[in-house]
C-alpha cells in the first residue's frame, strides 16, 4: 500500500473571505501565507496547509490530494495508472511548488472522479494558533494519519471499489447498504469504507449515487481530541448561523461522535471526536446494518 493518507483538499470558491471566516472562526484552522493571491491556504497541523481554496466563479469541491510515500512509489503508481488507461498528467514544477510538494499528478478514475497524488510535502512544523482556541486536530504523529476522511459519490460502486482497492491498494474496512423507501423493489444504495496505510478507520467512503456527478463530495471529516472541542465548535456554528445538516450522534463503525454542518460550498463538514484507530494486522472487514448507535437523525 503506497498511499499513506489524505494529504489535502482543493476547493473552488467565489468568495475567499467567506471560507476564511468559516475555516478559521468556525472550524478553528489558521491561515498560512501563499505565493498565489488567488489561493487561501488553511492549516491544522504540522503540514503547511490542508485546505487549498482557489478563487473561481463556482463554489464546489474540486478534488482530494492523496499522499504517496516517496518518489519511487509515486512513479510506479503513475506508470500503473497510465497502463490501465487513466492518463495521469504530471504537473509542472511551478504547479508543484504552489502545492508545496516535490511532484504531483492529476488523475481521473474510471468513473470520472478527479484526484491528485503527490509526494514530498515539506512540513513547516509551525504550531496551530487557532483564532478560536482549538488545541489541536487528530491527524497522527506529524500528520501521518492524514487530515481526516472524505465521502464521495460514484455512479458505479463496483467499478469504483475495484479501482480503489486493486489499483490504488486501499484496504476494505466496512460496508453498509441503505434503503430510503419502503418499496420492496427499491434496490437501495451501497457505501464502502476504505482505509489507507495509517490507523484511521477510513480515509474515503464510496457512496453509490447515479444522480450526482462522480466524485461529488458528500462530506469532509475533521477530528478533534475531546468532546469539549466538539461542543465549542457547535457553539460557534450557532453563533455564526451555520446550518446544521445532521445533529450530534455516534457512528457504529468508526465510533465517531460528530455533527454535520453545511460548508460555504454546500457539501457537509463532519466535525467529531473519538474515532477508533485500527491495527490492520488484526482486523477483519465488517458489514454494518446501521450508520449510528444514537443521534445523527438522518
Amino acid at each position: 500500500m503506497c498511499i499513506s493518507g489524505l494529504g489535502y483538499i482543493t476547493i473552488e470558491a467565489s468568495d475567499l473571505e467567506q471560507w476564511r471566516t468559516f475555516g478559521c472562526d468556525v472550524l478553528g484552522f489558521m491561515t498560512t501565507s501563499t505565493a498565489d493571491s488567488n489561493t487561501l491556504s488553511l492549516k491544522m497541523d504540522a503540514y503547511p496547509y490542508r485546505l487549498r481554496i482557489v478563487k473561481g466563479s463556482l463554489d464546489r469541491f474540486l478534488l482530494p490530494g492523496w499522499e504517496v510515500y516517496d518518489k519511487c512509489q509515486f512513479h510506479d503508481l503513475v506508470s500503473h495508472l497510465r497502463d490501465i488507461g487513466c492518463s495521469p498528467k504530471i504537473g509542472s514544477t511551478d504547479e508543484a511548488q504552489l502545492r508545496n510538494v516535490r511532484e504531483y499528478a492529476h488523475v481521473v478514475d474510471p468513473t470520472g472522479s478527479a484526484f491528485e497524488i503527490y509526494y514530498g510535502m515539506q512540513l513547516d512544523y509551525a504550531p496551530l494558533v487557532s483564532p478560536v482556541g482549538v488545541k489541536e486536530f487528530v491527524t497522527g504523529h506529524n500528520g501521518d494519519m492524514g487530515l481526516g476522511h472524505i465521502a464521495i459519490s460514484t455512479p458505479d460502486l463496483a467499478k469504483s471499489l475495484s479501482f480503489y482497492t486493486d489499483d490504488l491498494q486501499f484496504g476494505k474496512t466496512d460496508y453498509m447498504h441503505f434503503q430510503f423507501s419502503d418499496d420492496a423493489n427499491d434496490p437501495g444504495q451501497g457505501l464502502h469504507f476504505l482505509h489507507c496505510d495509517n490507523p484511521r478507520h477510513h480515509s474515503i467512503a464510496l457512496f453509490e449515487d447515479s444522480k450526482q456527478p462522480s466524485g461529488s463530495l458528500i462530506h469532509l471529516m475533521f477530528e478533534v481530541p475531546d468532546i469539549d472541542q466538539l461542543g465549542y465548535m457547535i457553539d460557534r456554528v450557532n453563533q455564526h448561523g451555520i446550518k446544521v445538516v445532521t445533529p450530534i450522534g455516534k457512528h457504529t463503525n468508526d465510533e465517531m461522535v460528530s455533527v454535520y454542518v453545511e460548508s460555504p460550498a454546500g457539501f457537509a463538514i463532519e466535525y467529531g471526536f473519538g474515532g477508533v484507530q485500527v491495527d490492520w494486522d488484526h482486523y477483519r472487514p465488517t458489514e454494518s446494518a446501521k450508520p449510528s448507535l444514537w443521534g445523527h437523525n438522518w
